[in-house]
């Protein structure tokens, strides 16, 4: 909470739709000497207004200003100063110095209200942030504050399955869900439907067990932070449990295994006999290219003697 070194005296509060919890005020009076005092409440022990926002994306700090009220300036901060806006006279802008470089090219302030507006929005970003308007009309200042809190909008879940076949032929399922770069605050449930009938379950990981007479259910699981809400595929109880006795399964691990060892075979031996033909065919190439190569060589010998020099 940001601290001012002043003497506190309690004040009302313009509420517009926001209760006394997120505003402090306090007051500028003569004390007998003639000097300025300045007395009210800062906004220490209040409660922050909680603000969930989204990584990469833009988020506005909305600011109240009382009406019909001149303002003088307004200070915002986040773990220190931030930013200084001086609202212009009339027809002429706003004069506005952002202090703190990590805020730079990234925040406007909205107007009428010069509410704070960040884009691009990092993990750094997530804090406490306070806005203290100062008021020429009556001499005042409001303090609003925010406690911002930055998520990753989430991926798919993503769901492993383990099984196992029991002795009494119950097939027994552990589906563990997970979500890529969750983050914080991230909550999973599942959803299980069969027959139009539903069921839920809290929590990442889900036990269960399914036989050949049950129903065909399927589950889902669903993962939800504070700014998205996502689902994975159906997932089928039956589908992963690998037993031949399972009537409306399919074919199990071995005969899978046995299937894909019988086509390489296979292969192999029609790979074997292209290669056995290829070469009994030029083996019975071989005595006719041998006997032209003999004829060629004889005709050669023959043509030698016929010739005479020029």
């Amino acid at each position: 909470m940001c601290r001012l070194f002043l003497s506190y005296k309690e004040q009302g509060v313009w509420l517009q739709g926001r209760t006394e919890r997120h505003l402090g005020i306090w007051k500028k009076e003569q004390s007998q000497d003639g000097k300025g005092e300045a007395k009210g409440d800062s906004g220490d022990g209040v409660d922050p207004e909680e603000v969930v926002a989204v990584l990469h994306e833009s988020i506005s700090l909305p600011l109240e200003i009382p009406p019909k009220e001149e303002v003088e300036n307004i200070i915002w901060s986040s773990h220190k100063s931030l930013a200084t806006v001086v609202p212009g006279k009339e027809g002429h802008p706003a004069t506005i110095m952002v202090i703190n470089p990590h805020y730079q090219g990234r925040v406007s302030f909205l107007d009428p209200s010069y509410s704070l507006h960040i884009s691009n929005l990092s993990w750094e970003d997530s804090g406490l942030y306070q806005a203290q308007v100062n008021l020429r009309t009556s001499q005042t200042s409001t303090m609003q504050q925010y406690n911002l809190h930055v998520y990753r909008r989430l991926s798919e879940p993503q769901i492993t399955v383990n099984f196992e076949i029991s002795g009494e032929g119950a097939c027994n399922m552990s589906l563990v869900c997970s979500v890529e770069k969750a983050g914080m605050d991230v909550t999973y449930s599942w959803l299980s439907s069969g027959d139009s009938a539903y069921t839920s379950h809290e929590g990442p990981v889900l036990s269960t067990s399914w036989r050949p007479e049950d129903n065909a259910l399927s589950y889902t699981c669903r993962a939800s932070n504070p700014v998205s809400n996502v689902s994975s595929h159906p997932i089928p109880a039956g589908s992963f449990c690998a037993d031949p006795n399972y009537a409306s399964e399919k074919p199990s691990t071995a005969f899978c295994l046995l299937a894909k060892g019988l086509l390489v075979l296979l292969l192999l031996v029609i790979l074997a006999t292209v290669l056995w033909v290829i070469r009994a065919q030029k083996r019975r190439e071989m005595p006719r290219m041998k006997k032209l190569m003999r004829n060629r060589m004889k005709l050669r010998k023959k043509a030698k003697p016929a010739s005479s020099p020029a």
